[in-house]
């Protein structure tokens, strides 16, 4: 069968408009940020961040679980994320104009995260269960650092868009954002969007690139995912999973370090 030559036109424009665009540049290699992002308000996702993390304080504040700006570890994590926020606008624009926050919650999970618009949260699990170093808290806080500059939540928030709309999807790309607006206006939970492995093998080589650039160790990404991959001995296989295995994490991060061990080398003689 003949496609139209209307539509014809109308699936090459979509498929130039959705095409991510190609970014050479020093370090490791992700390519550019989705074109699907481009579905969803910027402005919109990282207020609903806003709001969400301010949420989230207020829980832990009332639970007595949100850690004062005296606590040793807080004070740790926010003077390791003082050293990479300055590499952040790199990868992102925006990243300059965020008002980054850094807390600590007192809890057992092994997690931490950073929502769009750089807003962090360490748990206290994370820490105390597997007694990270400076250079291992780098690649934690890289890495979550890196989804929000990748806009990995806004990602997931426009093709959901897309999938939900599909009718409207071509008329919207013009004028982005209306399709965002039904997604978030529906009461999206950033902390319980999942991303997908190819989401979290950019983060885990962007955050590389951060830690390294601010001086730390990137080699530390390995220890930690040794470390991490003992919390996870009941984890299904790797195609059950959203995350990539440990190992497959591992052997990622060993060959992007030729990449990134020149900038850290480089971090430590400035």
């Amino acid at each position: 069968m003949q496609m139209n030559p209307g539509w014809r036109s109308v699936c090459l424009g979509l498929a130039l408009v959705l095409a991510p665009a190609a970014w050479a540049r020093d370090g490791v290699d992700v390519g550019g940020n989705s074109a699907f992002s481009k579905l969803v308000s910027a402005d919109q996702v990282e207020e609903t961040a806003k709001l969400q993390y301010q949420q989230t304080l207020q829980q832990a504040q009332q639970k007595q679980a949100l850690a004062p700006a005296d606590h040793p570890q807080l004070v740790r994590l926010r003077r390791i994320a003082q050293r990479i926020i300055p590499y952040t606008a790199d990868w992102n624009p925006r990243a300059k104009d965020w008002k980054w926050q850094v807390n600590l919650i007192g809890s057992s999970q092994v997690n931490a995260w950073c929502m769009p618009g750089g807003k962090i949260a360490f748990y206290t699990g994370i820490l105390d269960k597997l007694q990270l170093n400076d250079d291992e808290i780098a690649a934690v806080m890289g890495h979550e650092i890196a989804h929000a500059l990748r806009e990995h939540a806004r990602e997931r928030m426009g093709k959901s868009a897309a999938t939900n709309l599909g009718a409207n999807l071509l008329s919207q790309l013009l004028g982005a954002g209306t399709l965002g607006q039904q997604v978030i206006g529906g009461g999206a939970q950033l902390l319980n969007l999942q991303f997908s492995r190819s989401d979290e093998t950019e983060a885990d080589l962007v955050g590389l690139e951060l830690a390294a650039r601010a001086g730390f160790d990137p080699r530390a990404g390995i220890s930690l995912w040794q470390k991490m991959s003992t919390q996870n001995t009941g984890a299904p296989p790797q195609w059950l999973s959203t995350h990539p295995a440990s190992s497959t994490r591992i052997a990622q991060i060993e060959k992007n370090l030729p990449k990134v061990l020149p900038l850290y080398e480089q971090a430590r003689k400035s």
